[in-house]
């Protein structure tokens, strides 16, 4: 095996009901040497890291007027408006393989900004067994959500919060092995890893029997010399624990790092488009703490439209800790919805599909968790409809912060007087209500798949949750 050349062929196993949809990026040979290069990931890093600096500098230093601040609107307009609107839906957890915040400590952890080296540094302890989930960065994310209305206002508080992320990150990666803190504790990895599900791009092995035979697992271990005699680049295990080769069948928790594209003596991992919405077909590492990710995402999104669009201005200053009071009645509110509403509305819809079915009844926690991964489009659908009230409106401050980021009155581009411009502030609800529109057809059409034949039918499809009455779950759920 040690002895197996290169230049093997690369057998591109794909569907024939999906050749259209299914396209080998790897096969054109500019992307290929360009995936392979270990540079790639840090000239990614780098620019992002600069504006990531300019931003911690901008929340401490610069006016704490919102939107006059390089912070506030280069992260929560700018940023974010790339981010789900662009990024997830087509790029799955490509903003993984450029983000900063994790960057320093894995640089101090690999003893490298670029150059593949065998031994790292730190005490590369392992995650306890108990917090291998997503319950920490669940949590985190909530609590996240809960002060958002004054996070994304007040510059200094994006600056602690995201300055606050880098440390947590950089002494995780000096304690624990690899990317412990982006697998099991960023906030914003969680979210990215559900809706990631949905983009129309994955990273997969090529041909099973070639990873079977293979002998390194050098995709999930990292390159060692014996590896790279027979060929690689020298890449890292991957990163997030994953392992490609086992096979790897969802992009929830793929970095889009390359490492296991570069470490592969055989060439055998490869980057794909595929049809969207792939990944909720696979049952395979469904679990709770994913499923609670569904409900906290859709539950923010309808509770963010509530306060920040709606309105009660009562609630508005409670989400703004006007008071004591207001912030103990608004953090009830607000984590009761999205933690303890949502899903027990959610179960008992479950319960009575799974009533409603007869005949097999499947595991109720099975059941409950399967259908949470229907929210998926919905979800993703109101994050982006929700976006676009706030993008398309306020995307014009990007122009005068980018001349005066701080707001002490540069103007280095000539752009500071740009004048606050709402971009069809009218097209709106034409825009939010197709979106929402689509991701409900998406999210029952994805649970009409999942049945359980009633009494008397046979479906084509393995046993699976739902049955019939999917479709007027979905509906009357939402």
């Amino acid at each position: 095996m040690a002895q197996r050349s290169t230049a093997i062929a690369r057998p591109i196993l794909r569907p024939p009901q999906e050749v259209a949809w299914r396209k080998d990026l790897l096969g054109y040979r500019p992307v290929r040497w360009l995936v392979r290069q270990r540079w790639l990931q840090f000239a990614l890093i780098l620019p992002n890291l600069f504006v990531f600096t300019i931003v911690i500098m901008a929340g401490f230093l610069g006016t704490p007027i919102g939107a006059k601040n390089f912070a506030i609107i280069f992260v929560w307009i700018v940023w974010w408006a790339l981010l789900i609107l662009v990024l997830v839906p087509f790029g799955a957890r490509i903003w993984c393989a450029m983000c900063p915040i994790p960057a320093v400590g894995e640089w101090m952890q690999r003893r490298a900004f670029i150059l593949w080296k065998p031994k790292t540094f730190g005490l590369a302890r392992k995650w306890p067994k108990g917090l291998r989930n997503l319950w920490v960065a669940n949590f985190g994310f909530a609590s996240i959500a809960l002060t958002s209305a004054v996070l994304t206002t007040r510059p200094i508080v994006t600056g602690a919060v995201l300055l606050g992320l880098v440390i947590i990150a950089a002494v995780t990666h000096l304690v624990f092995e690899r990317r412990t803190f982006c697998r099991y504790l960023c906030p914003v990895g969680g979210f990215l890893g559900l809706y990631s599900m949905a983009a129309p791009v994955e990273v997969r092995r090529v041909d099973a029997e070639v990873c079977r035979q293979c002998q390194f697992k050098a995709c999930f271990r990292g390159s060692t010399e014996a590896s790279l005699r027979v060929g690689g680049v020298g890449g890292y295990g991957c990163p997030n624990f994953e392992f490609p080769g086992a096979p790897m069948e969802r992009n929830t928790y793929c970095l889009l790092c390359t490492e296991c594209i570069k470490a592969c003596p055989y060439e055998n991992i490869t980057i794909r488009t595929r049809p969207f919405f792939q990944d909720l077909q696979v049952e395979k590492g469904r679990k709770l703490d994913e499923a609670y990710k569904a409900f906290i995402m859709l539950g923010a999104a309808i509770m963010y439209s509530i306060v920040m669009l709606g309105p009660w201005g009562r609630i508005k200053d409670w989400a703004n800790f006007t008071s004591f009071s207001g912030l103990l009645l608004y953090a009830a509110i607000f984590l009761g919805s999205i933690l303890v509403a949502a899903p027990a509305l959610h179960l008992v819809f479950t319960w009575l599909s799974r009533v409603f079915a007869g005949g097999s009844r499947p595991d109720l926690k099975k059941l409950f968790v399967d259908y949470a991964y229907t929210l998926v489009p919905l979800g993703l659908a109101g994050w982006i409809a929700f976006s676009f009230s706030f993008v398309l409106p306020n995307i014009s401050y990007a122009l005068s912060v980018l001349s005066d980021p701080f707001g002490w009155g540069w103007d280095l581009f000539g752009t500071k007087g740009y004048p606050w411009t709402p971009y069809a502030p009218h097209l709106l609800p034409y825009i939010q209500v197709p979106t929402l529109l689509l991701g409900l057809v998406l999210s029952i059409k994805v649970g009409s798949r999942w049945g359980i034949p009633l009494p008397g039918k046979t479906s084509p499809h393995p046993p699976r949750p739902g049955g019939r009455s999917s479709p007027s779950l979905h509906t009357w759920q939402v």
